[in-house]
Order: structure tokens, then sequence, then C-alpha cells
């Protein structure tokens, strides 16, 4: 029989290497005196054996067809039901052990992803490096696997005590923001765990040091003012400041500053071993492939957990597996060595710098795998920065102290997985002490592998009355971002308040001075900033957003329903509240009536992929009014007759109120698109009238995506795919219909790009050739925008690109074939999209195929062929996508024959950022101006 209340605390470390379990009992009155005990989690470890270890690697792997028999993976408990879940995955022990044997079918590191603003986490792009023909999820859904797994576990051994229905503390990194905060409980969600509670990692590996040493503890906080929490894992560097103290003869302490989300880890280590290994067994030049190098970085890891041990051996031996004769062709050792390791991982990770020493900020982070690691690897000036930023309170800490100088921390706590060695722990206790100018007192943490876990247990427990209580509050002030009025171009970007750093959970914080009018049945976003600094400003106040340390959020939305014949606007109050998973909610509350409300939430959908810059300066132009007039003019309601001149010159008078369109700012460009998507119907009023509005509207929208309501600008215009061209006989109205929707195609979802690719796929098809009807038809359908625009379907599957790449390949034979068809190839093939996700990039081997047919072309005639061969090798810095060093420099020497532009060179040789004219080139179209695509 089920229980009507918990019977357990749970807590759950859902690491990006492990994932922990803790458990305490609760008596009837929900109070318990057991100390966290650690879950033995059932797994298989082997080919049908099962067995209980404290830690559930956090991998998967996706098994070939009959590769593995299906009682060879039998758990003690059925299929757990998960919406989208593979077949015969395996989880945990014996998939940690396959993915260093067989590459491109292992799932490492998926709550990195959850983080990872330029990728959607949502889609299924796991394994990134995945084998031809493996089967792939998204993040979320191998993060639900994980917490899934668990929880069929502890059911099936608690049938009575379902997991669902226990009190379940899951921890996160400090450094999470709101969004992957929010997908962590998605993918709760998904694995049946409806309701749970979200605690910080660093803060839960204190409260296990407080939960073990009892009063040797409360003696300690009584010598010191403020604990440095450095938590290093897998995939993640989390720094928290917690001030010391007591109040009322009792203890304590609050956590007072948390660091920025840095993607630096173990990882990083195990990665930089591997390249070392690489190098060292392959010949110059040569490389493993992304699939063969992730295979390799597990092995890597293994040696570096036995070389850094206290009793470490002289050396390890790794082996890189052969992957065809293109590579090594067969295996080879390579013996790492115990002092290579230790001096990598302390002079690279972990160097003896000075305070003054910060992070160096490289053009770009390095993107194996498709994770932007941090730009700079060492964790001392990381830590550096961490320190000098929250500089003002970590001084208050010790305001107490009068002849104390110093802001540097007086304790430290270590915990994570890279600090199990011992080695890399010592090393930077020396750095803290030598930044301090004396001892810094370490707390010991005996169970690092285990302390967050059990941490999060003993964080429930607190929260009944049993243990000191870590307050803190919000690690973020949160502000809304307010769009400017005037035009006033020097403006800074300013917000209000909405709820200050420090916020207890569940602190209602209204607005009542600051009222909005919000309509009704549109869907209405707002646009967010947090910042982690000392400030602490009072709800509602102007704030200017311009400096660096502000970061954007994904906005939060609401639609609130209109009733029919009723109101069409409300205006409302906003009350903010800190969440109890630590993400921000906000209400808008009807002046007129409290008890109307709605919530806004953070959508769990695709990662935004664009920022605006400078959008919110100086707001629209004082000449919008009479702008607005044109337009109006045009497509109002007014039935005058508009000949076709007036309705041509509409362009060039709005250029004479604004200035040349291509300096038109995105706000400008968004208010005269929401003017034209009004009017839309009235488009049809002749042929110039349709042109016309394609042309511009398509302008002003581009790229579909990057500024607040953009998803809700292209709901309303994909009706007119289905509509349809009213005048479709001329070849202008059809040049300015593909090219509307190549303009837009970034804001529309994969399913809306197959459509539009199904339209004209057939005519690209060479087949086409010989279809008198299709033939017929292309005489005023604008092939060369068809053939644009099915470049610019940046969404489409791979397997359809692939498809269009042979097409253009064979239709480039024919020497007549139109110079566009060279651009949309080099489009379909780059490695670095302007909008869509690199997980559906054609494959690096399908490219080298194609590139011999290209150099073959002489580049003297045919620089645009040259130019296609570009970018398809462009250089993005993630091994997954990049060509083989080999391929490249074969086109470095025919572009060096050709006497090619040297920047041309430059993109096939290192990372670099396009200029306007080769971005044009590329992709047909300039960005707005202040828009920046993320790629």
């Amino acid at each position: 029989m089920k229980s009507s209340r918990p019977r357990f605390i749970v807590g759950i470390d859902l690491g990006t290497t492990h994932t922990v379990v803790a458990y305490s009992g609760l008596d009837k009155q929900g109070q318990s005196s057991a100390a966290p005990q650690v879950y033995a989690i059932p797994q298989l470890v082997a080919a049908g054996e099962v067995a209980r270890l404290p830690l559930l690697p956090s991998f998967r792997y996706h098994p070939g067809v009959d590769e593995v028999p299906q009682g060879d993976m039998q758990l003690p408990w059925g299929t757990t039901p998960l919406e989208g879940e593979l077949p015969g995955v395996i989880i945990g022990e014996w998939a940690r052990g396959l993915s260093g044997k067989v590459e491109g079918r292992s799932v490492i590191s998926a709550k990195s992803w959850l983080s990872h603003d330029q990728a959607d986490p949502t889609a299924p792009i796991l394994p990134w490096a995945g084998a031809e023909g493996v089967d792939k999820v998204s993040p979320v859904l191998a993060t639900a696997s994980y917490l899934a797994h668990i929880r069929a576990a502890w059911n099936t051994d608690h049938p009575s005590q379902p997991l669902e229905d226990q009190e379940v503390i899951v921890t996160v990194p400090a450094s999470f923001g709101d969004l992957a905060r929010t997908l962590t409980v998605e993918a709760a969600r998904l694995a049946g765990l409806a309701k749970i509670l979200l605690l910080e990692e660093p803060t839960a590996a204190c409260y296990d040091w407080l939960s073990l040493h009892g009063a040797q503890a409360e003696d300690f906080l009584k010598s010191h003012r403020l604990l440095l929490i450095c938590d290093v894992g897998g995939g993640t560097s989390d720094f928290s400041l917690v001030r010391l103290g007591f109040e009322g003869g009792q203890p304590r302490l609050d956590r007072i500053g948390v660091g920025d989300h840095l993607m630096l880890g173990g990882d990083n280590l195990d990665l930089a071993l591997a390249h070392q290994v690489e190098s060292g067994v392959l010949e110059p030049g040569k490389r493993l492939r992304a699939s063969s190098l992730s295979q390799l970085i597990q092995q890597t890891r293994l040696a570096k957990e036995k070389l850094l041990a206290t009793d470490a051996p002289e050396t390890a031996k790794v082996t890189v597996l052969g992957s065809g004769a293109r590579l090594i062709g067969g295996a080879r050792s390579y013996d790492l060595s115990r002092e290579q390791t230790q001096t990598l991982a302390l002079e690279g990770f972990v160097p003896l710098t000075e305070l003054s020493d910060m992070p160096q900020q490289r053009q770009r982070a390095v993107k194996e795998f498709g994770l932007p690691y941090a730009t700079d690897p060492s964790i001392s000036r990381q830590l550096a920065a961490f320190l000098h930023h929250h500089e003002r309170v970590s001084r208050e800490a010790f305001a107490d102290q009068a002849d104390s100088t110093s802001y540097m921390p007086d304790a430290l706590l270590l915990n994570g997985g890279f600090f199990k060695g011992g080695v890399l722990a010592q090393r930077l206790c020396d750095l803290l002490c030598s930044w301090r100018g004396e001892p810094v007192s370490t707390l010991e943490n005996s169970r690092p592998d285990l302390a967050v876990a059990c941490g999060a247990v003993a964080h429930g427990l607190a929260r009944r009355g049993k243990g000191v209580r870590i307050g803190g509050g919000s690690a973020r002030s949160y502000f809304l971002k307010l769009d400017q009025d005037q035009p006033a171009r020097n403006t800074s970007l300013q917000g209000i308040c909405l709820l200050p750093r420090g916020t207890e959970t569940g602190v209602e914080i209204p607005l009542p001075e600051r009222r909005f009018v919000l309509s009704l049945g549109q869907p209405v976003q707002f646009q967010l900033m947090s910042s982690a600094a000392d400030d602490s400003p009072i709800p509602g106040t102007l704030t200017p957003l311009g400096d660096p340390q502000f970061q954007p959020l994904p906005p939060l939305m609401a639609a609130i329903p209109a009733a029919e014949g009723g109101e069409t606007a409300v205006e409302v109050e906003l009350v903010a509240t800190l969440t109890e998973v630590g993400t921000l909610g906000l209400e808008c509350v009807a002046a007129a009536d409290a008890a109307r409300r709605w919530r806004l939430e953070f959508p769990v959908r695709k990662a935004p992929q664009a920022e605006a810059l400078n959008t919110d300066v100086g707001g629209l132009p004082a000449e919008f009014d009479s702008a607005r007039q044109l337009v109006e003019t045009i497509y109002g309601k007014s039935r005058q007759t508009i000949d076709a001149k007036s309705v041509k010159l509409l362009r060039v008078n709005l250029e004479r109120l604004l200035g040349p369109r291509e300096g038109w700012e995105v706000p400008l460009l968004r208010a005269l698109a929401d003017l034209f998507i009004k009017h839309r119907g009235r488009r049809r009023r002749s042929q110039q009238h349709e042109q016309t509005w394609f042309n511009l509207t398509g302008f002003c929208l581009r790229p579909g995506l990057g500024y607040p309501l953009d998803d809700w600008r292209l709901e309303q215009i994909w009706p007119l795919f289905q509509q349809g061209l009213q005048f479709d006989k001329s070849n202008p109205d059809w040049n300015q219909w593909w090219t509307f929707w190549r303009r837009v195609a970034g804001g529309l979802n994969v399913d809306q790009q197959l459509l539009l690719h199904k339209q004209v796929a057939k005519y690209i098809n060479p087949v086409a050739e010989r279809n008198r009807k299709l033939q017929a038809e292309l005489k005023y359908k604008a092939y060369e925008g068809m053939v644009l625009l099915a470049a610019a379907l940046e969404g489409l599957p791979s397997d359809k690109k692939q498809e269009l790449g042979r097409w253009l390949l064979k239709r480039l034979e024919n020497s007549r074939e139109i110079q566009s068809s060279w651009v949309a190839l080099g489009r379909i093939g780059s490695r670095i999209p302007l909008h869509g996700s690199a997980h559906n990039l054609i494959d690096q081997d399908t490219l080298a195929k194609w590139i011999p047919a290209l150099l073959k072309k002489d580049w003297n005639k045919q620089p645009q062929a040259a130019f296609a061969t570009v970018v398809m090798a462009r250089v993005s810095g993630d091994r997954s996508r990049d060509l083989e060093p080999e391929l490249r420099q074969s086109i470095v020497s025919a572009l060096q024959a050709s006497k090619a532009p040297p920047k041309w060179i430059a993109m096939v040789t290192e990372v670099t950022e396009l200029d306007d004219a080769d971005s044009y080139k590329i992709y047909g179209e300039s960005l707005p101006p202040g828009l920046k695509l993320l790629d």
C-alpha cells in the first residue's frame, strides 16, 4: 500500500560523469535521526551481469542491430516507460566500459548540453559524433533516462514507497542558469518525477561537511569568516563563497557569491591527454576522427585516475584502436607517464599564477564534440577572476576584524572528481595560500564522489529543522529590459530590477509603481537579464544594463486569452518570486483585480541561437510615424486607387525617410514587419502590391529569428505558404516568393522547411531536365531562387542535404549551370551553418567524396567553385565537423596555385570570422545591423 506522505528524503547528484543517490528515512512525523546513506544502484556491469554500485556512470550505449542479445541487457525490472526512448539502450557501468571499446555509440556529458546556449538541448543530437546509422536522443531525454533508471531501481526495491512520492532533491551546478534548471526539471518530469527540488552542488557539498563534523563544525565557524567552495567535476568548474558567522548564538551560513558557468573540468584534462596520445601515435599532420577521439578519451580518463592517485604507477598503457587504413589501420599503444600527466594537469589547469592574472580571452572557445569549453583552461585564472568579481562582499565578511585588509577566503572546501588524486587539491590549496599571504584552512572531504548526494539529503533534513540551514537566496539579480521610446541613440540600455540578489525562496516582490498594458489574445514576451554581481538593487529601480556582467536570459512568455467581445487589453502589475528550483517566477497581476493572475514560463524549447545586440538602444526613429503612414497608404483600409508606380516607389520613399535600408536596425525592421504582417491580406490588391510586400516584409523579417516575438511573427506569415501567390504567372513574383522564404528560413521549423523543400526539389533534381511540364514551368518560376532557397533550409535532415548536393554536383558538370548553384552547393556543405543546428550537417565522408570533383575545376576560370570549396572546408574548431587536415591541405595548395585571396586560405586553416562581403556571398544576404547569430 502506497503511503500518502514522503517516508524518505532522496538526494540525487545528477553528475556529468556519475550519478549518485543518497537517502534518509522519515518517521510518521516527517523527522529523521538517521545520517544519509548511499543507495547502491542496480546496473549492468557486463553482458547479463547486474551488480549494485554506489555510482551510476552517466553513460548511455546505443548497441547496433543484433550486437547485444536481449537477454544480456535484462534488468531486475521491466521496460521503463519513457516518452521518446530508444529500445535496447545500455546505461551505467557496462555502457562506460563499452564506450572505450566501440566508437560512435556512446552518449556522454549530456548534462553539459543542458547549459549549451548554442545548441538545441531538446533535439536528438547525441551521440554528437555518432557512427553511421546510430539513433540519437536529445540531451534532455538522455538526462531523463538516468533519472528513469534510478526511479525504476528504487521502485523495485521500495514498491510501497515509490520514488515519485518521496521528497526528491536533485543537485545542479550553482552556475546553471534558468533555462538549464528548467530543462533539468523537464527531464525529471519525463522520468516520472513530477515534483523535485533543486539544490546547488557546492552548497550540497557544504551541507555534507556540516552533517559529518557536528560540534567540530561549530568550533570551526567561530574562527573563520569566509569559505570558498571549489567544485570541479567532469564537466564544470563551480565556485561559491559562503559567509560564516553566528547570529543569536547560533551558527549562520549564507552563500554570498556564485561563479559564471564554466565548461571546464575533468573532461578537459582527459581531452588534453588524448591529444598528447594522439600526437604520439599518429604521423605528423594526421588525426583521429571525432568518434575515435571520443573512444580514446574514455581510456585517457581511466589512465588519468591511476596516474594522479596517491600510489600512482610510473606509466599507464593507453590503446588507440584502429579505424580503417585512412587513419592508422590497427591498434597502437602509448605509455602515458605519471610525470607527463601530472605536469599537464598542474601547469595546464592549476598553474601557480598571480592573483592579478585574469583568464585569457581567445577568439573562440574550443568546440571538441560541439561543446564550447572555457576559452582559458586555467582554473587558477578563472578562480582569480571570480574572487575579484566578489571582492566587496568578501571584504564585508571580514568587517568585524579591524586589522584585516584581505578579501581572500580563509577556508577552502574542495569537491568533485578532479581533486580526488590529492596532487591537484594540494596545488589549489597552495595557490590560495599564496594569494592570501597566510595559511588557509582546508576542510576535509573524505568522499568527494558521494558528498553532493549526501549533502542534498542533509539539506532536506535542515529544511525540517535538523541541522544548520545555509541561506543566501537568489544567487543573481533579475532585470526586465525596457524598450526606449525616443530615438536618442546614445541612451544606454536600461531595465528595472525585478528580484534582487539574496531574495529567499517564495518571497513575493511586487512592483506596484510599475504598470504595463498587455494586449489580450496575443503572446507576450518579457526580455530579461541577470547579474551575479555583488550589488543588490532595490526592486523597481531603473538600472543601466550595458555592462558585460548583465547576461541575457530566455524570454518569459505567456498567452493571455481574450474573451469574445470583451476587453482587448488589461493593465497589470508584475510580481516576482524565486522558485524552489532556483528560477525566476514572474506573474502578471491585474491592477483592477488582484485575483486575476497570469504566470509566465520559461519555454522548454530550442535554445536561443541568436542575440540582438544594441537593439534596445535608441528605439524607433522619430520618422517612424511618417513611415507608418506610407505603408498604410499602400496597404491600409483606404479603397482609393493607388497606381503601380506609387507602390513600386514605397521602398524608395521609406529610405528617404529612414535612410538606406541596409542601415535599418532590428527594432525598426521588426516594427515595419509588424505593419506589413498586419496588412498581409491586402498584398493581393495588384501584382505590384504583391511583389513589394514580399520584398519588404522578407527584408524586415530576416533571418527569421533573433528578436522578441519572431516566432509569433512566423506563425502569422506561415499560412501564406498554403495560399501561394495571387499572381503566379510572373517571374518577378516568383523571385520575390522564393527570396521571401529564404530570408525567413531561420525561423521555420523542420516540418515547414521540409514542405518548402518538397516544393522546389522536383525542379532541382536533374531528372527535371527531361520533363517537359517542369521545364515549361521553370520559364516563369525562377529556378535560381529555388536553388538559393533550398540551400537556406538548414534544418533539413542531412540525407535531404546530401541529395540536394548530389543533384547540384550533377548539374554543375554542365558549364552553363547558373552561378547560384555553386553558392548553394557551398552552403549545403558548410561546416558552420548560419542559423541551423550543427548536428544535421552533411558528414565529413560525404564531403570528402564531393571535393575531388571541385578540385578538378579550373579555379582561375571558375572562382565560384573555389569559394564553394572554401565554404565546405571552413574550419569550425569542432573535430566532428571539420574536414581531415590532409584534405584541407590539398585545398590550400589549390587555392595558392589559383592565387585565391589570403582570407580564403585562412578560412581553411584556422577559425576565422567572416566579413560582410563573404557573409553576403555565402548566405545571399547580410544580417541586420546589430544582430549576431551564434554558430
